[in-house]
């Protein structure tokens, strides 16, 4: 495990980094000199070590060569979700305390607006046309290209998706450690000992650089000495021509990406090669069964699923063979024992189902909330990330739920991911989410919002055709009393469901 800047002295030409679409790229030896004038930059504005930036960027190389610059200068980067609106923009750059906030030209419009709720930070533009006093471009180009005097690892500062309420922060301690140091130490385990990413690795990462796994399999891959390939945006047909025209070894995917590949007519699919690729990570939301076994049957026994968050704590990971001899499982935890609790917060024994803990000895918090820090502790180094499931007698864990989302009908608890995957391959479904409705007698039902396949109509009909689908497969009780229909499904461009935006207009009740 090296640091971009000795590849750029031993490989300077070689490419780091390489648009998709564009094909513009960034080597070694100009990441190592953009991020060494980033850094000094951002010293020049007194950000030392231990402070943070926001960084407000679509995917583009200059957003990877300001996070190196925060990487190789001990200053905490806060990559911001481009989809969030101002107000919300605005809460995450004050509540991660940035003293210097990025965004590139695309945003560059809402910018006063910004600096008007941050008063705490100073904003900039980068690319485009902007006023000398706020353009990055110019500010660092007038720094060395040399490294700052006092070079330390930094890390990225990352804020939840907001999938169950308001993006949490997840606050990092600054320890002064040599740049090359892997912040998540995680990393390592999956990129460099699982992985068998190097020299030689070509990733393909089509998900947005403002979420964890994107960020850092991107960040590992400069730091194996690989090149990543980065689409400006998914599409299902361009990451197939991808993956056969630049010989990508390695692919960071979600599983609605595997959805949409999977749902190309079969002569899209049969056009492109993909003999080159070796290892294929997947995760960030439940994958259904259906979907992994077909993406097996067409690419082979390499996926690798791993079950993580930004908090770091803890991590599961299933080769596919292990995944064919246990369907459903995410793995076996790398990072220490995995705890199964209930709510009162006793052990549970091995195939019971309660809320998912690792014992891995790692403290974190959320910022400014100390509420729900102390909530996700079972005990000191026992966290858990809000999720539901059991573990097999082999060690294996399978996830239900979120734990918000469970549903408990006339004191049943149900756990609607079952449901969901069962339903999204049904061949007229494009999406499916499964949450629990109000209903008098039992307390909760559950209900099926559906997104339909082009040219299928929502019409009361289908939905008693899908419901009845269901009944043929499934238990009574998990079975959706009603369905309704959207045209499309909220979900972050990493393939979260955003289901509590679903959810709440049926809790909301009646309107004044």
């Amino acid at each position: 495990m090296k640091h971009p800047s000795h590849f750029a002295r031993v490989t300077p030409d070689k490419v780091a980094y390489r648009m998709a679409r564009s094909g513009e790229v960034m080597t070694y030896a100009e990441l190592d000199a953009r991020s060494n004038r980033n850094a000094h930059a951002l010293r020049a504005l007194g950000v030392g070590q231990g402070g943070t930036v926001a960084l407000l960027f679509e995917n583009r190389l200059d957003f990877l060569a300001l996070a190196w610059a925060c990487q190789r200068s001990g200053i905490f980067y806060t990559a911001i979700n481009t989809n969030l609106t101002a107000a919300e923009t605005a809460y995450i750059v004050g509540d991660c305390e940035a003293t210097v906030a990025i965004v590139s030209d695309t945003f560059a419009p809402c910018l006063d607006a910004l600096a008007a709720a941050c008063p705490g930070a100073r904003f900039f533009v980068c690319g485009g046309a902007a006023p000398l006093a706020r353009d990055w471009n110019a500010l660092a180009a007038a720094q060395p290209a040399t490294p700052v005097a006092d070079e330390a690892a930094g890390a990225d500062l990352l804020y939840s998706s907001g999938t169950t309420g308001r993006p949490k922060g997840i606050v990092r301690r600054f320890a002064r450690q040599p740049i090359d140091t892997v912040i998540p130490a995680l990393m390592t385990s999956l990129c460099e000992t699982m992985g068998r990413m190097g020299p030689d690795t070509v990733l393909v990462s089509p998900a947005p650089l403002y979420h964890a796994a994107p960020l850092r399999f991107t960040m590992m891959t400069a730091m194996l000495g690989g090149t990543a390939l980065v689409t400006e945006k998914f599409d299902a047909e361009e990451v197939l021509q991808q993956i056969e025209t630049w010989g990508v070894t390695h692919g960071q995917f979600v599983p609605t990406h595997f959805v949409r590949m999977l749902k190309l007519p079969e002569k899209t699919r049969a056009r492109y090669g993909h003999d080159s690729l070796r290892v294929v990570y997947h995760a960030a939301a439940p994958c259904p069964r259906d979907v992994k076994a077909a993406m097996i049957a067409w690419w082979g026994p390499i996926l690798l699923e791993y079950y993580a968050s930004s908090e770091a704590n803890g991590v599961t990971l299933s080769t596919s063979q292990e995944w064919q001899r246990f369907p459903g499982t995410v793995g076996r935890s790398l990072t220490g024992p995995i705890v199964i609790a209930d709510e009162a917060g006793n052990e549970l024994p091995r195939g019971e189902i309660g809320a998912v803990y690792f014992d891995s000895g790692v403290q974190f918090e959320y910022r400014n909330d100390p509420e729900k820090t102390a909530a996700a502790y079972l005990r000191p180094g026992c966290a858990t990330f809000g999720d539901i499931g059991h573990v097999n007698d082999e060690g294996f864990l399978f996830l239900a739920d979120r734990k918000s989302y469970m549903i408990i009908s006339g004191g049943v608890n149900i756990y609607p991911q079952e449901t969901e995957d069962l339903l999204v391959s049904h061949p007229d479904v494009e999406d499916v989410a499964v949450f629990g409705v109000p209903n008098e007698e039992m307390g909760e039902e559950v209900k099926a919002v559906v997104q339909l396949r082009p040219g299928v109509e929502g019409t009361p009909e289908t939905a008693q055709e899908i419901i009845a689908w269901c009944r043929a497969r499934l238990s009574h009780y998990k079975v959706p009393r009603s369905v309704d229909f959207r045209s499309e499904l909220p979900r972050t461009p990493t393939g979260k469901l955003l289901k509590r935006l679903l959810r709440e207009p049926y809790w909301a009740g009646p309107s004044s």
